[in-house]
């Protein structure tokens, strides 16, 4: 089958974003290619790339975890493991590392992926993860994933239950009510907006939040609760 027009120049981008070489850019190919434009099976997409790399995300995260949180409990280890693994966190580094624009699908998956879908962009970092792995072996593999989750790994010595969902049970079991989350401002551009939420409850002060997605904000206006109202404790300085 020939190659589209445009394909070598558009891997050699991705090599170079990546900051790896590829033998087998088929493959590479492939990592970045959604079941929509390739109606062939899973071969010709990167689901089963997207099955393999989850699985090296997860054991370079786990161990990184493992040796950064020496008295952390299993417990807390997996929340902090759930959280760096998960689609939004995947998604949000296909965004800072500029990997959505090589997604290849087909015409009718343009307006989902025109709008950022977060599980297809979670899924490619995954491939892409796989076709290191494949190619170069897991050292490599495993500096690619530190390199992009380095400030989220350090990030995670506060890692918590999810800010929205302990502020409503606090909330509930305070008051019985629920806290309301009102979007103040939306500014920066279409490709790079920051939100900015307001969090409020009942009879304290309300809180917001800023974050480049909805959810983002909330969560940020809901810590600032926890943290302000003792709930959680403020995170160690240093």
């Amino acid at each position: 089958m020939a190659r589209p027009k445009g394909s070598d120049a558009a891997l050699d981008r991705l090599e170079a974003r990546i900051g790896l070489r590829f033998a087998d850019r088929a493959r590479l190919e492939r990592a970045v290619t959604h079941s929509s434009l390739k109606k062939a099976g899973s071969r010709s997409s990167y689901e089963r790339l997207e099955f393999l790399g989850d699985r090296v995300l997860g054991l370079t995260i786990a161990q990184k975890l493992f040796e950064l949180y020496p008295t952390a409990d299993e417990g807390d280890l997996s929340l902090r493991l759930n959280t760096l693994v998960s689609a939004e966190a995947c998604a949000e580094i296909a965004d800072e590392a500029g990997l959505t624009e090589f997604i290849r699908h087909g015409s009718d998956l343009q307006r989902a992926v025109a709008g950022r879908n977060r599980n297809i962009r979670a899924d490619v970092v995954e491939a892409l993860i796989a076709a290191i792995y494949l190619e170069h072996g897991l050292e490599p593999a495993r500096d690619f994933i530190l390199r992009h989750w380095g400030e989220r790994l350090q990030g995670a010595v506060n890692a918590r239950r999810d800010p929205k969902t302990e502020l409503q049970e606090w909330a509930h079991k305070r008051a019985g009510l629920a806290p309301v989350y009102e979007l103040v401002e939306r500014s920066g551009p279409d490709h790079e907006p920051v939100f900015t939420v307001r969090a409020t409850l009942a009879d304290i002060l309300p809180a917001e939040g800023r974050g480049r997605s909805k959810r983002i904000a909330e969560q940020n206006a809901a810590e600032t609760i926890l943290l302000r109202e003792g709930v959680w404790d403020a995170p160690a300085a240093g």
